[in-house]
């Protein structure tokens, strides 16, 4: 089954390519999370097959977009040790795009392809956690190749977010440049599923420069963005600062903004399909999230830290 997909997963990339060019980034978000979500792909469990399956659909759509790797490869392993002593192998995949004006600060673009596999029998194939982040991630690639950025942008997808944030802190402890050198670090994880059409961005309140960028995203932005989810005034539970990828970076000091949805009945649940995504929220929140990174691009230095 597992090779009959891949089989079937290629064509189809290569069906993509044949096509008509895309009238713009993030034509293709639907078909990559209805492909990172597909049954075969075992719920991208680190270190099983299905998320090397995902791992190779999302190689080739770097390769297909034109990105080119920091260092020797794309992929950089890491290994972590689970709660049951089982020691697993992660891979986070990471590109860079050179920027027009190059001499100041990176931006990090991140989203965890990974989810939490099979339980029960039953296949947890998280589209909106974290496909779609995944899709948000890819069309932001697409953007940045198609007008070429300011900065440079590495283009992050993550392994092992599930769990421990592993993928993450395994880039902050061995990053491919200084730390020093990241001026933000951008965060998809969530972005297709709300039934208010509301998407948040976190992090504004604990660094307030990131507040006026926000602001004026939110004015044109597609979906309703709200700022919010970075405090403890509702409740530590309600307080997103740690709770994704950006936690690593949060905990490293550097500057972080994080953009996600409220959770919804599907979240971690084997119904977290690609058929419950309400899909003209989905693409408007891709477009969002590309217009909001294409503006952090614009004005990084404002950021500072």
């Amino acid at each position: 089954m597992r090779s009959t997909f891949a089989a079937s997963l290629l064509a189809t990339f290569l069906t993509s390519l044949a096509a008509p060019a895309l009238a713009g980034p993030g034509d293709q978000a639907l078909d990559d999370v209805k492909i990172l979500s597909a049954d075969a792909m075992q719920g991208r469990a680190p270190g099983t097959p299905g998320s090397q399956l995902a791992r190779t659909y999302i190689l080739e759509r770097f390769k297909g977009i034109g990105l080119a790797p920091i260092g020797e490869g794309f992929e950089q392993p890491f290994r972590f040790t689970r709660k049951d002593g089982t020691t697993i192998t992660g891979v986070n995949l990471v590109a860079r795009i050179k920027g027009t004006a190059p001499d100041g600060k990176a931006l990090v673009v991140t989203a965890h392809y990974d989810h939490v596999g099979v339980k029960n029998g039953q296949v947890y194939n998280g589209a909106d956690d974290n496909a779609s982040g995944v899709a948000g991630l890819l069309a932001v690639a697409e953007a940045f190749r198609a007008d070429p950025p300011k900065h440079d942008v590495l283009i992050v997808a993550l392994d092992a977010e599930e769990g421990g944030l592993r993928g993450a802190k395994a880039f902050v402890a061995q990053p491919p440049i200084p730390l020093s050198a990241i001026g933000l670090n951008v965060n998809f994880d969530m972005l297709s599923k709300n039934a208010k059409g509301e998407l948040y961005a976190a992090g504004a309140s604990p660094q307030p420069a990131l507040k006026p960028i926000l602001e004026a995203v939110a004015k044109t932005a597609p979906v309703r963005l709200k700022l919010g989810h970075d405090t403890d005034a509702d409740g530590k539970d309600n307080n997103w600062t740690s709770q994704s990828d950006h936690g690593a970076f949060a905990e490293k000091g550097v500057p972080w903004v994080y953009f996600g949805v409220e959770d919804h009945p599907e979240y971690h649940q084997p119904t977290d399909d690609f058929e419950t995504i309400p899909q003209p929220f989905f693409k408007a929140s891709v477009a969002t999230v590309v217009l909001a990174t294409r503006a952090f691009d614009e004005r990084l230095e404002e950021v500072g830290r």
